[in-house]
């Protein structure tokens, strides 16, 4: 009787991909598998512990489940609860470091020391931009947001991903080929003029969607589908904050954003990922998210997680 196809589940962004590419080499090198690979979100938690029952699958960047053959992660709030906290532990196939700025290097340093496997250069490149991107460790605001590097076109292209089915075949670009020839594919090119459009028209829009600005804290609303959105465009328009805390849409509803300033930090600075934890989310220490059900729940959500860390900034003295 034939193995099921092993599926390699990812984190829907430039790390998570990257991630995915990753593993999925390592294990057809030295797993005798051959995987295969599907996206998730934070909107696939709901019922979690039941999560592809009777399946074969892996799990990269993305919450611990005890059912994955294969698990890595670097997130702080990676456990739903402590029950799944308490089924964790170190093995050859699970690895959790909180620590470690992106999970392909972690994947990458696990793998060759419990597995033998040698990378190619070109992963240990593409971990290298995934620490860049994932922990927005940019030179500057101008690299973040209109970098020309392979990596930061293809983080940009993700912004503007015409499916979620798309997204895989990224990771489909970059198990066999390197970062600069996913770059140049026409439907990369073509995502990548659409997202810096929306770029554009983001910085431009962002503005009036200021709620209010105080202690070093932004916070905006840009819900509106007819408002583009853009990450760093707080820091953009405002260098001198120390955090920006926003309401965006997204394909299940709408969502909290909440994330330092990485060009002007606060100082030592509260736990994103730990307070947005209260309200469903998660994240690192630096940023992080959560989904409330319905838009004024949302805008609740995002007041409240300002006023916090306004305190906390207050308080502080960062």
């Amino acid at each position: 009787m034939a193995t099921e196809r092993l599926c390699i589940h990812y984190h829907r962004d430039f790390d998570g991909i990257v991630s995915a590419a990753v593993l999925a080499k390592a294990l057809r090198e030295r797993a005798g598998e051959d995987p295969c690979w599907e996206s998730v979100n934070y909107d696939q938690r709901a019922d979690w512990r039941s999560f592809e029952s009777g399946r074969r699958f892996a799990i990269v960047d993305f919450h611990f489940h005890p059912r994955a053959e294969w698990w890595f992660d670097h997130h702080p709030t990676t456990f739903l609860d402590e029950e799944l906290r308490g089924q964790y532990a170190e093995s050859e196939r699970w690895r959790w470091d909180e620590t470690s700025p992106s999970c392909p290097p972690l994947i990458l340093a696990h793998m060759r020391r419990h597995h033998g496997f040698e990378a190619p250069a070109r992963f240990v490149e593409m971990a290298r931009w995934s620490d860049i991107v994932d922990a927005a460790r940019y030179k500057d605001v101008d690299q973040a947001l209109f970098g020309e590097e392979a990596a930061l076109r293809i983080a940009r292209a993700l912004t503007a991903a015409p499916s979620i089915e798309w997204v895989d075949s990224l990771v489909d670009g970059l198990v066999e080929g390197d970062m600069e020839a996913l770059a140049c594919r026409a439907d990369v090119e073509k995502s990548f003029q659409r997202a810096s459009r929306n770029r554009d028209k983001a910085l431009e829009q962002f503005p009036p969607t200021v709620k209010w600005k105080k202690d070093g804290v932004v916070v905006y609303d840009a819900s509106s589908n007819q408002i583009r959105r853009e990450r760093f465009a707080p820091f953009y328009h405002h260098p001198d904050a120390r955090y920006a805390v926003g309401v965006i849409p997204t394909r299940a509803g709408f969502h909290v954003s909440a994330g330092e300033n990485p060009w002007n930090p606060p100082v030592p600075g509260a736990h994103v990922g730990q307070i947005m934890e209260r309200y469903g989310g998660g994240g690192h220490k630096a940023v992080g998210g959560a989904n409330p059900h319905g838009l004024e729940a949302t805008r609740a959500v995002a007041e409240e997680v300002g006023q916090i860390l306004r305190r906390a900034l207050v308080e502080g003295g960062g």
